[in-house]
């Protein structure tokens, strides 16, 4: 919440760099919507190996383990929790599960975030779906087991009126467009776990969430790459950039960018390693010539040779022409000019 208050995060400054990275995610974004229409066994594959993944490894980041075996099973449903670890693994299954079928459907809310968590702890004894009762600490332990506080977050009695704030704000953000969707997910998250609501699963409540808001906002990288694996991978880094933006947030005197660095990185890691694993099809006869085309349908009625070069880099200036020349030749394109930067129009509503 205090992210988002009196313009905190609108007056943040931000990096060229920065920028560029979420300039280069939109085009990420872009890019996997053309993906999604081409290669269905392979996206078959990535959803399956990513959802396994997924819990693995959100669960592991917090100390809760099972054999991978039992993990697989348990996510396929042939088998039942037997014991503590596999039924907060069922749990975040669950959740999980909803989230991949019903994100379009589910608005963000204080409930919502309550109902999450209460199903993420359906199978174990202790009751979910409440806010923590008393207050509780982030706790590092030292190599020598001394315990520190790392941070200290809202106590429980304010709790329930931050997380209200909270969700508000972010709505109320994203409608404004006050910030590109991403830094304001990335914020949301952090005051979350600011807020630290739950006596127990707060970060895994914040990862299923970080999916949510994703999907929602049309970055779908997660069902195919584990977003939780790559936060695992760079565990380290996670937290790191987590305690240097929460130093000073209960004064409004925080640093949203080490969050935000990570935040954005861990995403560009996810479409770097998705497009690496389906980028192959291109390389099938006329797969390159159907990717123009399916460019073609997202783009405008009138476009550039650039726009598809933008959206399509592993497909060369040549092979664009020549798809470009099939389709005026078949009526469905003219030509408004000569050269590289000469338009196109579309003839029709769609390219079949």
């Amino acid at each position: 919440m205090r992210s988002f208050e009196h313009g905190y995060l609108v007056d943040m400054p931000i990096s060229q760099s920065l920028l560029m990275v979420v300039r280069s995610l939109g085009e990420f974004r872009g890019r996997q919507m053309l993906y999604n229409k081409q290669s269905p066994e392979v996206l078959d594959t990535l959803r399956r190996v990513a959802m396994i993944q997924s819990i693995e490894s959100s669960n592991r980041i917090e100390g809760i383990t099972a054999e991978h075996a039992r993990i697989e099973r348990i996510v396929l449903k042939t088998t039942k929790p037997q014991n503590r670890p596999e039924q907060e693994i069922a749990g975040y299954r669950d959740v999980l599960s909803i989230i991949h079928a019903n994100y379009d459907s589910l608005t963000l809310s204080t409930n919502l975030i309550l109902d999450l968590h209460r199903r993420m702890h359906h199978y174990v004894s202790e009751k979910g779906g409440l806010f923590k009762s008393k207050d509780n600490a982030i706790i590092e332990i030292q190599p020598d087991d001394r315990k520190i506080i790392r941070f200290r977050p809202i106590s429980a009695l304010q709790t329930p009126k931050f997380i209200e704030k909270l969700v508000r704000h972010l709505v109320d953000a994203i409608d404004a467009k006050e910030a590109d969707p991403l830094l304001l997910i990335a914020t949301f998250i952090l005051d979350f776990e600011c807020i630290h609501p739950f006596s127990d699963g707060n970060g895994r409540i914040g990862r299923l969430l970080t999916l949510l808001l994703l999907y929602q906002n049309g970055y779908e990288v997660g069902r195919y790459i584990s977003l939780e694996r790559i936060v695992e991978e760079s565990k380290e880094s996670y937290y790191e950039a987590l305690y240097k933006s929460s130093q000073g947030w209960h004064e409004a005197k925080h640093d949203l960018r080490p969050w935000w660095n990570y935040f954005l990185g861990m995403l560009t890691a996810a479409y770097n390693e998705f497009e690496s694993r389906v980028g192959s099809i291109t390389s099938a006869k006329g797969a390159k010539r159907e990717m123009v085309q399916n460019t073609i349908k997202n783009l405008s009625p009138r476009f550039k040779i650039s726009d598809i070069q933008r959206l399509c880099p592993g497909v060369s200036y040549p092979t664009i022409k020549r798809a470009l020349a099939d389709l005026s030749k078949e009526g469905k394109l003219r030509c408004m000019g000569k050269g590289r930067d000469a338009k196109w129009e579309r003839i029709g509503s769609r390219i079949y």
